[in-house]
C-alpha cells in the first residue's frame, strides 16, 4: 500500500504532536505510536525530500530518554576465525588471504580488566563464529573478568544454541549482539550460504527469553535491498523489542564476492537510525564504526539523529589490523589515550561521555 503525500504529511504531523505531548507529559513508552507505523509508511518516510522534522523528533526523544549522555563501550575483537561464509565479510572462511589469530584467555581477561581500570563500564567480546571458544572457555573468561572488575559484558560471537546462551548468562554475560543483517529471506539466503534467517531470528528470540539485553541490526546498501526492505528491517527491530540496534552502511571488502559493490548511503543510514529511535525510544543505538570509515564527520551528525552509544576498539595493536570485516584504516592510540581523545571529542559536540 502506498500512501498519498497528504496522508504521509498528516501521519507525520500526528507523530510530531504525539511526541510533543508525550515528552511534555513525561509518559513516553515503546508503544506510543503503535498503529500509525507500517512498512509502507516507513518506506515513504525514508524517501522524503525534507527529513529534518524526523531528525528533530528523533533527537528530542533521544534527549528525553538518554539526555546528552553517550555511552562509550570498549570492544575486544578476540578472534578472526569464522566458520561462516557470509559474502560481504572479510572474516569469512573462504578468505584465504586473511591472517588468522586467536587471543588467549589470559590476554582477553587482561584487556577486559584494564578496560574497567581506565573507565569503561561495558566491554564487548566480539569474534567470528569460532568453535574453538567453547561455552566453557567463554564462561571462564566472563567469570574471570567479572571477578576482577565491576563491568558489564556484551558478547558478539555469532549464533549459539539455547543451552550455550543459558550457560553464558549464568556465568555473568549481560548483553548479546547478533545482527539479523536483512529481514528479506531471499537476500539473506543469497548472502549467507551458511545459514538462514529463521535460525537467526530464533536465536534472537532465545536471547530475549533468557533476559539478555538483546541487540540486532542491519546494513544499508546490500545488493537487491530496497527501501521497503529497510522499513521491514526497522520493524523487525521493534517486533523483537531489541534493547540495542546497530545500523551502518555496507562497506565492500576486496577479498569478498561483493568487492565491486558501492558502499551504502550515509544519508539513508542516518534516516534509518532516526526512525529506529522513534520506534524504540529507550534502545541503545550506536554510531557505528562503518560510518566513521566512510566519513569521520558523520559520527558527529548521527548523534543528532538518535544515536547514544559509541564503540572504541581495545583490541591489542598486534591484532587490530587483522580483524577486518571491512577495510578500516582508522588509527587508534593506546587505550587510555584513545578514550581521553574520544571523551574530549564528545564534549566538543555538546555530549557527555560516560
Amino acid at each position: 500500500m502506498k500512501y498519498s503525500k497528504k496522508l504521509i504529511n498528516e501521519k507525520t504531523n500526528c507523530i510530531k504532536n504525539i511526541i510533543n505531548d508525550t515528552i511534555i507529559n513525561k509518559r513516553i513508552s515503546e508503544r506510543f505510536i503503535d498503529g500509525l507505523v507500517d512498512d509502507s509508511f516507513i518506506m515513504q518516510l525514508l524517501e522524503m525530500d525534507d527529513f529534518d522534522d524526523i531528525f528533530s523528533c528523533a533527537n528530542r526523544i533521544n534527549q528525553y530518554t538518554h539526555g546528552k549522555y553517550v555511552d562509550i563501550r570498549g570492544i575486544i575483537e578476540f578472534s578472526n576465525f569464522c566458520k561462516r561464509q557470509c559474502k560481504y565479510c572479510g572474516l569469512n572462511k573462504n578468505n584465504k588471504k586473511a591472517s588468522r589469530y586467536r587471543m588467549s584467555v589470559d590476554e582477553i581477561v587482561d584487556v577486559g580488566v584494564k578496560a574497567y581500570e581506565i573507565g569503561y563500564k561495558t566491554v564487548v567480546l566480539q569474534s567470528g563464529e569460532d568453535p574453538y571458544y567453547s561455552r566453557e572457555i567463554l564462561g571462564n573468561i566472563i567469570k574471570r573478568i567479572k571477578s576482577n572488575a565491576e563491568i558489564k559484558i556484551t558478547l558478539s560471537c555469532g549464533e549459539l544454541d539455547f543451552e550455550s546462551l543459558k550457560y553464558l548468562k549464568k556465568c555473568g554475560a549481560d548483553r548479546y549482539l547478533l545482527k539479523h543483517e536483512t529481514s528479506d529471506d531471499r537476500i539473506y539466503s543469497l548472502l549467507h550460504p551458511c545459514g538462514n534467517l529463521s535460525s537467526r531470528i530464533k536465536c534472537l528470540e532465545s536471547l530475549k527469553l533468557l533476559n539478555y539485553e538483546t541487540g540486532s541490526g542491519f546494513m544499508i546498501g546490500l545488493p537487491n535491498q530496497t527501501n521497503t526492505t529497510i522499513a521491514r528491517d526497522i520493524l523487525l527491530l521493534k517486533n523483537l523489542k531489541c534493547d540495542m540496534a546497530g545500523i551502518g552502511p555496507f562497506i565492500p571488502h576486496p577479498e569478498t564476492e561483493l568487492k565491486e559493490k558501492e558502499h551504502g548511503s550515509i544519508e539513508l543510514t542516518k534516516r534509518s537510525v532516526a526512525i529506529t529511535r522513534i520506534l524504540l525510544p529507550f534502545a541503545n543505538l550506536p554510531a557505528t564504526t562503518s560510518l566513521g570509515v566512510i566519513d569521520s564527520d558523520e559520527k558527529r551528525n548521527v548523534f543528532e539523529c538518535g544515536a547514544n552509544v559509541i564503540m572504541n576498539k581495545l583490541t591489542p595493536q598486534k591484532y587490530l589490523k587483522l580483524y577486518e570485516i571491512y577495510p578500516n584504516d582508522i588509527e587508534t592510540l593506546e587505550p587510555k589515550k584513545e578514550r581521553k581523545k574520544l571523551e574530549d571529542y564528545l564534549l566538543s559536540i555538546d555530549r557527555i561521555p560516560r
